[in-house]
């Protein structure tokens, strides 16, 4: 069963990557074939796969689209583009704002919901420049998950970082006098923004350009969508808090941003939440996850695992350094939450004498956080990111990803595992 999983695990990214307009029945059939065959053969029940969806994630999803989108029928991320054309008129300084921006959002909250958020700004600023938004999304995207594992609030492998190390918020920051892993992953991102600044190096130009004087229609999408924001940040500092915590507030959001928009303007709510919900991304992501509860549940993730184990035990330069760019390379193909909890107890059995293990435990989390920008379908932030620019009638290949996430993440990474290993390692 083991050999089957694995076989149809890399048809279904190959299908992926050669049919991406037909990605989310790719993943669908996939998880099916999957679940039937471990059911049968007795490694997952149809119960358990549906228990490995995320639901907090699609929730979170299906809210923040809502928002957004009311958001964006509001006018208001084109008049924050008019705004921030008139104070930056250099379009190369725009968009690495843009990417920067994101960054620093998605290290307090959730990966997908900044980039749904800051992506209809995105487009407005590359329609104002004329520039295709192809690279300003993919851009933005990245950034998000990049800084993911900034800090105990960023992504949910840190949280599971900061329990397996027993490690605080201002762990992150400062440990045992020492820069702790913000400092490797703020390092990493300042190394990105060359990435940015050669991509759009031809529009390092000063803009002319006619206003357009737009004008918002209401203020109310505005501040349920940064109330939306405040509310996330606030309850990620609630210990213990109900799983589903971020999904409810994203979608009493969405709801109300809906019920809003349909009494103001007097229009069709269910038409509203159809033309406006990305389909595709929804059930790409849904059925991602069962795929990967199959992958998992077979021993995949754990023979990975044990591969690492069994690799440079004597040297810790060697091991560490194949736990960060390993994870790197699993990651970018598998869902890092279930690797992560796979390798911390595996990690735990590697403290060598003389040797701080939280060298091991953050080169993990660098390798397998940041690894998932090497492919688009290797973070939930990137497959939201070109769902987007999919809705919007733009066709992104699988290269134009790559030419941004693979720099992005070799540079990200290489600098984290430095960073990390002169800080703790020697």
């Amino acid at each position: 069963m083991k050999w089957f999983i694995l076989g149809l695990f890399i048809a279904t990214y190959i299908l992926i990557i050669a049919l991406p307009k037909y990605k989310a029945f790719t993943v669908m059939a996939s998880a099916i074939a999957a679940v039937i065959g471990c059911a049968v053969s007795g490694f997952l029940t149809v119960k358990d796969a549906l228990l490995a969806i995320d639901y907090n994630v699609v929730m979170m999803l299906l809210g923040i689209m809502l928002t957004v989108a009311v958001f964006s029928e509001s006018k208001m991320p084109g008049v924050v583009a008019d705004k921030m054309i008139a104070k930056i008129p250099n379009s190369l300084v725009a968009i690495t704002l843009l990417a920067v921006l994101s960054g620093v959002i998605s290290a307090f909250i959730d990966n997908v919901a900044t980039v749904l958020m800051l992506a209809p700004i995105g487009l407005a600023v590359s329609k104002k420049l004329n520039v295709s938004p192809i690279p300003v999304i993919i851009s933005i995207a990245v950034s998000s998950n990049l800084q993911g594992a900034a800090t105990l609030v960023g992504d949910t492998t840190s949280i599971m970082l900061a329990g397996a190390v027993d490690m605080s918020f201002f762990d992150f920051f400062f440990m045992d006098g020492k820069p702790s892993i913000f400092w490797a992953v703020e390092l990493g991102m300042l190394a990105t923004i060359p990435v940015i600044l050669i991509i759009f190096r031809k529009e390092n130009k000063k803009l002319l350009y006619e206003k357009e004087n737009v004008k918002a229609t209401s203020i109310v999408p505005t501040i349920l969508l940064l109330t939306n924001i405040a509310l996330l940040i606030v309850t990620s500092f609630i210990p213990n808090k109900f799983a589903y915590t971020n999904g409810i507030i994203c979608m009493a959001f969405g709801i109300a941003s809906l019920i809003f928009h349909t009494v103001k303007f007097k229009e069709n709510a269910f038409k509203f939440f159809k033309e406006n919900i990305d389909y595709q991304t929804v059930i790409f992501l849904t059925f991602l996850f069962i795929i990967i509860s199959a992958v998992d549940s077979v021993g995949i993730i754990k023979d990975i695992s044990n591969f690492f184990a069994n690799i440079g035990s004597n040297n810790v330069f060697v091991l560490y350094t194949v736990i960060v760019f390993g994870s790197m390379i699993i990651s970018a193909f598998i869902d890092n939450i279930p690797y992560v909890a796979t390798m911390l107890p595996v990690i735990s059995a590697l403290t060598l004498p003389g040797v701080d293990p939280r060298v091991m435990y953050f080169g993990l989390l660098i390798g397998a956080t940041l690894g998932g920008n090497l492919t688009p379908v290797g973070a939930s932030a990137n497959v939201v990111g070109m769902g987007i620019l999919t809705k919007e009638g733009y066709k992104v290949k699988f290269t134009d990803f790559m030419k941004i996430g693979v720099p992005f993440t070799l540079l990200a990474v290489t600098v984290g595992w430095g960073f990390t290993w002169l800080i703790w390692g020697l």
